[in-house]
């Protein structure tokens, strides 16, 4: 299930749910639990993108592109079935806002260079440019009367930066809201019903904080006391409170807020990761949350704020398994300083700053156990203790798995992800080294001569610069779709990864010559001393397939042997990764292969329900 979307009556709920094979849209009734497909075939095999309905809940946009490629143009589907294209543009495309008047779509491209803001008129099918900004431009918001739009960019000469803007719908007479200090992140998240004020991010503190900004005054009130991570979310109808997410380890925590007292509760759910569904309550005034855990797949709850009950809408599929089956994660901290005690062979690095570094461990049960190190991607992202199929397919192969969230990773404050500023492969990968180390001493039965390192995307970079940083302490790599030349990946991916990912974490190619050669792991490709697989889908705009080509190449004229020292796969009609099925399955039987050959594994529950 993916992107549950509230119809704007109330009474339905759209969502993705790829029950019978393959991704498609469905309407859930909320009152009866009944499903009913809508699309066939029309809508994207993967569910990377979100959609949104139109203002009578008639037709729903979604996002659709060519095999994975992300370059996406904007659809739309109607309740008989029909498709066609909306929004076609150059480039990227994503929606940011549908207008209640029926007529107004935001959408984002970079069909001119940089990631900016476009209005399209349904009426007319035009498409007018709003912002022209040469930094990005993000999280567009239209305000109820469809007048002002608010957004986000960054126009100052402090890269980090990042502020919120208001416009008016034309993208005439845009003015900067000043809030937060210069050099922190601000953005907006929801327009107050009433079109006064916006709901609103800043981590100028250090945490990520919520505020409500009043549009005639100028004036900010925030709110919470800066202990926990928190992001905003949306004002309720009423316009009296807002819901927001608070980040505390690794679970996600739904808190609603009294906007005039600043009083605020978390709403008591299980642990685990709850995730607020969007801004359009049910007809009936209750929410829509999702909810997760290592052993839960997500489920969709109908919240009552006034009596803190929950009644679930739509249950999880497990098929032949029950969530019994599935091993349950344990969160913990370690401190490190960033240097392992395993030799660094690519670049040799002092002690950074010890921190406090998060950590989820997942016990196979088999003694002894095997151990994957599974680094996240992002690098703004982190690791929560919420359901993946790919952990638990590992798990049930015999391998217990370990992920890192090392400094740089999103939940502990703005400081904590800037430790990664001009400092990739340094003490980010250390931290992930040093938790390696630190689980394979704590639990015996952890077989230290059978340690894998598997990421994607930036997870991948982590797999590549694991391999050849710290080659003594791994058996074998993985690296998926990931990052191996840091010239090549400011070259040649999309516009608004180059500056709000390579040059805000980086710098310039130019000016930073020597730390994007330092950095990057096809520098020292000659260090590898454990068989790896490379994997790449052909169609990735984000991190492009050169990436892996590049990294191949190296291996070759070092001398290393295709096949027997590594091995080499490119994905077809695929980009940064997929959510089809058909795609899963055939990523789990590569990494499936490769570890059983390289490593061994063990038949697990998976292959047991196969056979059945």
């Amino acid at each position: 299930m993916a992107h549950p979307t509230t119809a704007p009556d109330g009474d339905e709920v759209a969502l993705y749910y790829d029950i019978d094979g393959r991704n498609e849209l469905y309407l859930l009734d909320p009152e009866s639990g009944d499903l009913e497909q809508w699309s066939d075939g029309q809508v994207p095999k993967d569910a990377r993108h979100d959609f949104a309905w139109d203002a009578a809940g008639e037709r729903v946009f979604f996002h659709l592109d060519e095999a994975g490629n992300e370059q996406n143009d904007i659809h739309a589907i109607d309740r008989d079935g029909h498709a066609e294209p909306v929004v076609e543009m150059d480039g990227q495309v994503s929606l940011q806002a549908v207008g209640e008047d029926g007529e107004t779509l935001l959408v984002g491209s970079n069909a001119d260079g940089q990631m900016n803001v476009y209005r399209h008129d349904l009426p007319s099918g035009e498409t007018t440019k709003l912002t022209d900004y040469e930094r990005a431009v993000w999280t567009a918001e239209l305000s109820p009367d469809g007048e002002r739009f608010a957004f986000m960019t960054n126009e100052s000469d402090d890269y980090d930066n990042a502020d919120v803007f208001v416009a008016d719908i034309d993208g005439s007479n845009a003015r900067n809201l000043d809030i937060g200090e210069t050099g922190a992140e601000a953005a907006p998240a929801d327009w107050h019903p009433d079109g006064d004020a916006l709901l609103v991010s800043d981590n100028s503190p250090d945490k990520g904080r919520c505020g409500v900004y009043d549009i005639e005054t100028g004036e900010v009130t925030w709110y919470g006391d800066d202990q926990f991570e928190e992001s905003p979310a949306y004002f309720l109808p009423d316009g009296d409170r807002f819901l927001a997410t608070r980040m505390r380890d690794a679970e996600d925590v739904p808190v609603v807020y009294d906007v005039a007292t600043g009083e605020s509760r978390e709403l008591p759910l299980p642990g685990g990761v709850a995730s607020l569904v969007d801004d359009t309550p049910l007809t009936d005034g209750r929410i829509l949350i999702q909810h997760t855990t290592p052993t839960r797949r997500s489920e969709l709850l109908a919240y009552d704020l006034k009596t803190d009950e929950s009644e679930t809408v739509l249950e999880a599929e497990y098929g032949p398994f029950s969530p019994d089956d599935f091993a349950d994660a344990q969160y913990f901290t370690f401190e490190s300083d960033g240097v392992p005690e395993t030799p660094q062979r690519a670049v040799e690095h002092d002690a950074y700053d010890e921190l406090e570094i998060g950590a989820i461990f997942y016990d196979s049960g088999e003694r002894p156990s095997p151990l994957i190190v599974n680094p996240h991607g992002g690098p703004r992202h982190h690791d929560r203790l919420s359901f993946s199929y790919r952990t638990q397919f590992l798990l049930s192969r015999g391998f217990s798995v370990l992920q890192v969230n090392y400094r740089g990773s999103t939940g502990h404050g703005r400081e904590f992800v800037e430790e990664l500023y001009d400092d990739w492969g340094g003490a980010e990968q250390g931290d992930v080294a040093a938790a390696a180390e630190h689980v394979l001493a704590e639990y015996d039965w952890l077989d230290d001569d059978r340690v894998v390192v598997f990421g994607g995307s930036y997870g991948g970079y982590s797999a590549y610069w694991q391999l050849v940083q710290f080659p003594d302490l791994y058996d074998a790599g993985i690296s998926w779709v990931g990052v191996s030349d840091l010239f090549d990946m400011a070259e040649n991916t999309m516009p608004h990864f180059r500056s709000e990912l390579m040059v805000k974490y980086l710098g310039e190619p130019d000016e930073n010559h020597d730390l994007y050669e330092e950095r990057s792991p096809v520098t020292y490709a000659d260090n590898l001393a454990a068989p790896m697989l490379v994997v790449h889908g052909v169609n990735d705009r984000r991190v492009p397939v050169s990436q892996a080509r590049i990294f191949r190449d190296a291996l070759d004229e070092a001398g290393y042997a295709a096949g027997d020292d590594y091995e080499y796969e490119e994905l077809g009609e695929e980009g940064h990764g997929s959510s089809d099925i058909d795609d899963k399955i055939r990523s789990l039987e590569l990494i499936d292969d490769f570890l059983d050959r390289r490593v061994g594994t063990v038949d697990g529950a998976l292959a047991a329900a196969s056979d059945d």
